[in-house]
């Protein structure tokens, strides 16, 4: 069980165990499913200003909280006892065309040769990092949501914003990964 477990899990399992997340979500709590409204509520706690937008009974929104919490145990878990041992498969063409960009290590997730703290002081790393951060918080906050409110959420409500939102999130995507990466990573 075990092994499975550490495996990859396809499509036709996981993306059902996600989507299966929204209405039981409803169903249980009337709530909604979303991560990035959890920034508010951390500042909300954490920073009793006087600010119109933090000024809520964010009380009512623990629950998200002990969620993201939930995902970051998770996460934490499933890298210490659950990662496959094998390296990251990718593409050959993708291979080769990172490898002409200096990207040649590629064993994680993240390749260290752009997200690590000593590619942060870079050009290319605060790119990569600090202005495509600022650019997700900043675009998070202007859609109402994030990828997984609008996307997961929002389009199994039938919600016209979240459809809009959820559009724009990929020809983001696109023109990010296939013209604005390529200039970065060639800095």
């Amino acid at each position: 069980m075990l092994e499975f477990i550490k495996q990859p899990w396809p499509w036709y399992i996981a993306g059902p165990l996600v989507g299966l997340t929204v209405p039981a979500l409803l169903i249980i709590g009337n709530k909604s499913f979303g991560i990035s409204a959890s920034l508010r509520h951390t500042c909300a706690m954490c920073l009793p200003a006087n600010i119109k937008f933090f000024k809520y009974d964010w009380k009512k929104e623990i629950w998200n909280m002990f969620f993201v919490f939930g995902i970051v145990v998770g996460g934490i878990i499933a890298f210490n006892f659950l990662s496959n041992p094998n390296p990251i498969i990718i593409n050959d063409a993708l291979r080769t065309e990172l490898a002409s960009y200096g990207v040649t290590n590629i064993d994680g997730m993240l390749p260290a040769q752009l997200f690590s703290w000593e590619n942060l002081i870079t050009l290319k790393g605060f790119f990569m990092m600090v202005i495509g951060g600022f650019f997700i918080g900043f675009g998070s906050r202007y859609a109402g949501g994030c990828t997984s409110g609008h996307s997961i959420s929002g389009l199994s409500n039938l919600q016209l914003p979240s459809l809009i939102a959820t559009s724009c999130f990929f020809i983001g995507g696109l023109i990010i990964a296939n013209i604005i990466l390529p200039l970065i990573l060639s800095i």
